[in-house]
């Protein structure tokens, strides 16, 4: 049996020690508690205020730069597209914003948007192939020669040949004719609507010297890839990317444009692609007024045979070189 003593001194010892913290804390410690966490407040809250001062600095700052900016485009931008041709393809969903700010900007460097068109989910769908390997056999004789010579050829698959009838229907004019499509420009275009492959946000109205793919950042999805297991190059992004560089071989100038990369979507799977960076240049971040700027000016150093891939990630270029009015190489 525990003896009655035995719990005498255990209480005994608890209230001691309660009142050693009780003495020492109202004692020779509750200066240097209270001063400490005194101190302590102080300081953070000095470097509350020093933050907010730095951040008040850095959206001012950031403020002004954006004037800048705005300003400074429209000189830097400003006729280096005069008297040229462009036709706006988007491929994805677009925000209205970043197409609107685009194509202010192609105005401002006094392009003519002359086609906007945009591409229906049928063009990359792994469901759709059957239907774009049939439509792309039928195309495959109707393609004028003489614009994809070089290009298309007996082991051209339906994204190539698709990809062709595309940038014929844009950029093909009649020889006798200046600033009407060709026949065969008429019947490709015709065909690609009728097929539900395309969509017209406004009618062409002229041939294009240049076409600008104006993507929205979407990016494969894993069911992109199980479903493009089969054949990988006819589906999906790589579908997109057929039609970036086919376009650039027959039209010479096309020009890939989207938000701030992101892995699977059509800009830096370009930039990945050492064959395709050859021959299309890109521009990232379209969201925002710097990437917007890049777009003429990209275009037009294409024109001028200049291929680059302008954004800020690691190893693009922050701005395109700056083309005099008279070096541009038109192609319609």
């Amino acid at each position: 049996m525990i003896d009655f003593r035995y719990h005498l001194v255990s209480l005994i010892s608890v209230f001691l020690a309660l009142a050693v913290g009780i003495i020492l804390g109202a004692g020779p410690l509750q200066g240097t508690l209270g001063d400490q966490l005194t101190e302590q407040v102080d300081t953070l809250r000095t470097e509350r205020n020093t933050l907010r001062e730095e951040l008040g600095d850095a959206q001012a700052t950031a403020q002004d730069q954006r004037r800048f900016i705005d300003s400074a485009g429209d000189q830097l931008v400003a006729g280096s597209l005069a008297g040229k041709n462009v036709a706006v393809i988007e491929v994805d969903e677009v925000s209205d914003a970043s197409r609107q700010a685009v194509l202010d900007q192609l105005e401002a460097a006094d392009a003519t948007v002359v086609a906007q068109e945009r591409l229906t989910a049928s063009w990359t769908s792994a469901d759709e192939l059957t239907m774009r390997e049939t439509v792309a056999d039928g195309l495959r004789e109707k393609l004028p020669a003489g614009a994809v010579d070089g290009v298309i050829d007996d082991e051209s698959g339906p994204a190539q040949l698709l990809a062709a009838s595309l940038t014929v229907a844009l950029t093909d004019g009649a020889p006798a004719q200046s600033g009407a499509f060709s026949e065969e420009a008429l019947q490709q275009q015709h065909l690609l609507e009728q097929v539900g492959l395309v969509e017209q946000v406004a009618e062409p109205s002229a041939p294009a010297d240049a076409i600008l793919l104006l993507s929205g950042g979407g990016t494969a999805t894993e069911e992109d890839a199980e479903t493009q297991d089969a054949d990988p190059e006819q589906t999906g992004m790589a579908a997109l990317a057929a039609l970036a560089g086919t376009s650039a071989e027959i039209a010479n100038s096309s020009v890939v444009a989207g938000p701030t990369t992101q892995d699977g979507d059509l800009v830096s799977t370009i930039r990945g692609e050492e064959n395709l960076a050859e021959l299309v240049s890109t521009v990232s971040g379209v969201e925002q007024t710097t990437g917007q700027i890049v777009v003429p000016l990209a275009v037009a150093a294409q024109e001028a045979g200049t291929v680059d891939q302008y954004g800020f990630e690691e190893g693009a270029s922050v701005l395109p070189p700056v083309v005099e009015q008279g070096e541009t190489q038109g192609n319609g």
